[in-house]
C-alpha cells in the first residue's frame, strides 16, 4: 500500500500527539459535512430554478402555440396551358329572316278566312278573298262611259259653224262700222251748230243790253242754243249705239271663229276623257283580278289578324306569313361590346330548349344603334348583331322537332378572341394591385402564388380573359399554384394550407 506525503506527515503528528489527530478528523468531517450540505442546497436550488425555467418556457411555448394563427385554408389551382375563347354573353332571340305581311289589295267585303296559325301554305294558294261584285259593276260602268266618250268624239265635226254664218257676221260688222262713221259725222255737225248757236246767243245778249235788238230776239237766240245742245246729246247717243253695235258684231264674229276651232279643242278633251276612262278601266280590271289573295311564298301562317267576314279598306293587314326554316339570330349588344364583334365571328347558342349547343356565324352588325332602358332604368346604347345558324344539325331538323321557332329566347356567346395552348389561370385568382400614383383604380393585375406553404403576392400581365379564365402573358409559369378567391386576411408571407 502506498502512502502519500501528506498522509505520512499526519501519521507522524499522530505518533507525536495522539489527541490532536482525533480533533482534526472531527473538524475535517464537520467541514466536509457542511460543504456537502451547502452543495446539496446549491444543487437543489439549481434544480429548482431549472425546473421553473423549463416550466416557464413550456408555458410560454404553449401560449405561443395557443395564440399563433393557424394556416389559412385556401382553394388553389394549378397554372396550366389550355385553349380559351373570349366571348360576349347576352340574351338574344330567333327571328324569321323574311316576314310577309299580307294586306287587302282593294277595299271590299272580306270573306271569312279559314286558315289558322301554324297552317302550311304553298305559293299561289288562295288564302283570302274579297267580294268582286262591286268591282265588276264599276268595270261595266267604266266601259259604258268609254263608249259614250268615243261616240261624242265622232260627232265633234258636226258642231263646227258654217262659212255662211261667218260671212254674215263679217257683213254685219261692215254695216255697223258704216253706221258708226255716219253717227260720228252727225255728232261733229251737231257740235259745230252748237258752237254757232253759243256765239249767236252771246252776240244777241250784248246787242240786247245795248238796246239794239228786242228781248224776243235775244230769247230766240237762247232757245236755238238749247235746241242744239239737245240735238248734240241725241247724236252722241246714236253714235254710242253704233259703237256698241260694232263691238257686238265683232264679238259675234270672234265667237263664230272660236267655234270653228272648238272641235279641235273638244277632240283633245275627248281624247283625255277616253284615256282617263281606259286607265280607270285597267285599274278596276286589275283590282278585280286581285280579289283572290294568294300566298307569296311556301311557308306557314304565323298570325291571322282578321278571321271573320267584314268590310275592309285597302291596306288592312290580314295575315302574317313566313318560312320558319329561314331563321336568324338577333342579339342586341352594348355599343361598347358591338365594336369588338366582326362579321364571320362564331356564336354559340345555349339554353334554347335543347340539350346541345348550336353554332351560328355573325352575318353583319347593324350600322346604327338604338336606345334601350335596362331593368334598372338606365338608358343604354345597343346595337343589333345578326347571325345565321350553321350548325351541322340543320335548322330544318330543329324546326321539325318543334323546339326552336320564331321569337324564341336563346342565350348567346359571341367569340371575339380565341387562343390555342396559352397559359391560363382561373379568373377568381386575379385581383387589382394596389393603386399607384393616387390613381383610383389600378390597371395592373396581381395574384397570390403558394411557395413553401406561404402566399406570395406576384404582379402579372393579363392579355385576354373571359368569364372563367384569364390569359397570362408573363409573371407565372406552368404547374405553379395560385390561390383562388383571396380574402383580405391573405398577405405576402401568410401561411396557407391547401386541403387535400
Amino acid at each position: 500500500m502506498l502512502v502519500s506525503g501528506s498522509d505520512h506527515e499526519s501519521i507522524e503528528q499522530m505518533i507525536d500527539d495522539p489527541v490532536k489527530p482525533v480533533q482534526l478528523n472531527q473538524e475535517q468531517d464537520a467541514k466536509e459535512s457542511i460543504a456537502q450540505k451547502k452543495q446539496q442546497r446549491k444543487n437543489h436550488n439549481l434544480l429548482q430554478r431549472l425546473s421553473y425555467t423549463i416550466g416557464g418556457l413550456g408555458i410560454l411555448a404553449m401560449l405561443i402555440l395557443a395564440f399563433r394563427p393557424p394556416p389559412i385554408v385556401v382553394d388553389a389551382a394549378e397554372v396550366k396551358r389550355s385553349d380559351i375563347e373570349v366571348t360576349i354573353d347576352e340574351e338574344g332571340e330567333t327571328r324569321i329572316r323574311k316576314r310577309y305581311l299580307v294586306s287587302a289589295p282593294v277595299e271590299g267585303r272580306l270573306a271569312r278566312i279559314d286558315l289558322d296559325e301554324g297552317d302550311r301554305v304553298i305559293k299561289g294558294q288562295i288564302i283570302a278573298q274579297i267580294d268582286p261584285l262591286p268591282l265588276k259593276s264599276d268595270i261595266r260602268e267604266a266601259q259604258a262611259r268609254l263608249r259614250q266618250w268615243q261616240a261624242e268624239k265622232a260627232g265633234v265635226e258636226t258642231q263646227r259653224p258654217k262659212q255662211e254664218a261667218i260671212a254674215e257676221a263679217e257683213a254685219r260688222i261692215t254695216a255697223a262700222l258704216a253706221k258708226q262713221k255716219e253717227a260720228f259725222a252727225k255728232v261733229a255737225r251737231a257740235k259745230a251748230e252748237l258752237e254757232q248757236a253759243e256765239r249767236d246767243r252771246e252776240r244777241n245778249q250784248k246787242l240786247h243790253s245795248d238796246g239794239v235788238i228786242s228781248r224776243q230776239e235775244k230769247e230766240r237766240a237762247e232757245l236755238a242754243e238749247v235746241t242744239k245742245i239737245r240735238s248734240l246729246e241725241v247724236e252722241a247717243r246714236i253714235a254710242d249705239s253704233a259703237v256698241a253695235e260694232v263691238n257686238a258684231a265683232k264679238k259675234a264674229l270672234a265667237v263664230l271663229r272660236a267655234e270653228q276651232q272648238d272641235p279641235d279643242y273638244l277632240l283633245d278633251v275627248y281624247d283625255a276623257r277616253i284615256a282617263s276612262v281606259e286607265a280607270e278601266l285597267a285599274k278596276l280590271t286589275d283590282d278585280a283580278k286581285r280579289t283572290d289573295i294568294t300566298s307569296p311564298i311556301d311557308g306557314y301562317v304565323f298570325r291571322v289578324n282578321l278571321e271573320s267576314s267584314k268590310y275592309v279598306e285597302a291596306g288592312t293587314e290580314l295575315l302574317e306569313l313566313g318560312n320558319p326554316q329561314d331563321l336568324e339570330i338577333v342579339v342586341d349588344l352594348l355599343s361598347s361590346d358591338a365594336v369588338k364583334v366582326k362579321p364571320g365571328a362564331t356564336m354559340f347558342l345555349e339554353h334554347w330548349g335543347g340539350t346541345s349547343t348550336l353554332k351560328a356565324k355573325v352575318r353583319y352588325v347593324e350600322p346604327s344603334a338604338f336606345t334601350k332602358v335596362s331593368a334598372l332604368g338606365v338608358e343604354e346604347q345597343r346595337v343589333n348583331v345578326i347571325a345565321d345558324l350553321v350548325d351541322s344539325k340543320t335548322p330544318f331538323n330543329i324546326l321539325e322537332s318543334g323546339t326552336l321557332r320564331d321569337g324564341y329566347r336563346v342565350e348567346t356567346k359571341t367569340v371575339i378572341w380565341s387562343g390555342k395552348d396559352v397559359l391560363v389561370i382561373p379568373l377568381s385568382a386575379l385581383f387589382r394591385c394596389e393603386p399607384n400614383n393616387n390613381r383610383e383604380m389600378s390597371d395592373i393585375w396581381c395574384t397570390f402564388v403558394v411557395e413553401n406553404d406561404r402566399a406570395q403576392k406576384r404582379q402579372i400581365q393579363v392579355s385576354q380573359r373571359n368569364n372563367f379564365e384569364a390569359v397570362i402573358e408573363n409573371g407565372l409559369q406552368t404547374q405553379e399554384i395560385v390561390i383562388l378567391h383571396p380574402t383580405e386576411q391573405i398577405k405576402s408571407g401568410t401561411k396557407v394550407k391547401i386541403p387535400e
